[in-house]
Formats: structure tokens, sequence, C-alpha cells
């Protein structure tokens, strides 16, 4: 007996910084967000995360409320999208990883040592650092808000300038508070 595969809907929404891709499910939750240059990357990360379940791409009909979100958060509406109801797959570990990045105030950069201090685990910062990297849904769990113990902008799946621009972009339009 075969297993129905899930079935994601996929948008490709034009941004100041590249073509994005957004996956929803049926039921209206965001799946994944990434970049149309790092396609093969986010095929990637849904075959790891649901490896006992086959996944159904389909274009989506209309845009979802997803996509009227991010296309929000890019017009300066940056908390447009912390509403947004997000399921992932991954390990216990990662989910919580993901969980505690949602808790970040948009352009507040957090170093992974102190994102580790977060989720009461302060010795596993390269765990944490893996988790973060793969993140399938960039920009509403806001791994480009993690940032080197020195400060410095560390690798991003989207690449480094879109990661500076993001970062300077929520700056611009949040005002800041403590994460």
């Amino acid at each position: 007996m075969s297993v129905q595969p899930q079935v994601f809907f996929l948008e490709r929404a034009p941004t100041p910084i590249g073509r994005m891709l957004i996956l929803g499910d049926e039921r209206g939750q965001l799946r994944a967000v990434d970049w149309e240059d790092y396609e093969p990357r986010m095929h990637r990360l849904l075959r790891t995360q649901y490896r006992r379940q086959p996944i159904a791409l389909r274009d989506a009909a209309q845009a979802s409320p997803a996509r009227r979100a991010l296309e929000a958060y890019f017009d300066g509406a940056v908390r447009a999208i912390d509403a947004l109801d997000v399921a992932t797959g991954g390990t216990a570990f990662q989910r919580q990883v993901w969980q505690a990045l949602r808790g970040i105030a948009g352009g507040a950069p957090i170093t992974y040592g102190a994102l580790a201090q977060r989720i009461a685990r302060p010795t596993a910062v390269r765990a944490v650092g893996l988790a973060n990297g793969a993140n399938p849904v960039g920009i509403v769990v806001p791994c480009h808000c993690v940032v080197g113990a020195d400060a410095s902008l560390t690798g991003y799946g989207g690449g480094l300038h879109r990661k500076r621009w993001l970062l300077e972009h929520e700056a611009r339009w949040c005002p800041r508070s403590s994460t």
C-alpha cells in the first residue's frame, strides 16, 4: 500500500532581493520560504524533513495569506508575518530552535550563543547553528537574524547580500526592542 503524498502549493513572488518561493499546504500553513536561485536547496530540505512522507508540489491557484503577508513585509509592514501559521518537519530540537527564532524582534540580531542560551542549551551552539541552517521557512522564522559571536554576518542560505538587506530592512521599519 502506497502512502498518499502531502500536497504543497508553490507560489513565486517578486521581491526587492530576488524571486521568492512560498510553499503552503491545504490548511494554509506555511511550509517553506526560499529564493528561486536556491530552489534545489529548498527541495533538499523538504526531502530531509519529510523523509517518511512523499510530497507533491502544485502551483497555487491564488495568492495565499502567506504571500500577502510577505509582500506587506517587503513593503515595510515587517510585523505582517508575525501571525503566520507555520508547520515544519525536522527534529524536536530543530523545531525548538525555530520556535525560539520566531521570538526574535525584527532587525535585532542575536548570536548563536545567545540563541542556545534562550533555549536553555548553552553548550549546544554548534547544534543551534546546524538547526538554523536547516530552517525551511526563512524570513518568517528569521534565521537571518543570527550572527557570529563577534556580530559578523555569517552564512545565510539565500546569500549574505540578502541577509544584510533583510537586517537593514527590518531595522529601518521596526522600532528597536530588547530580545
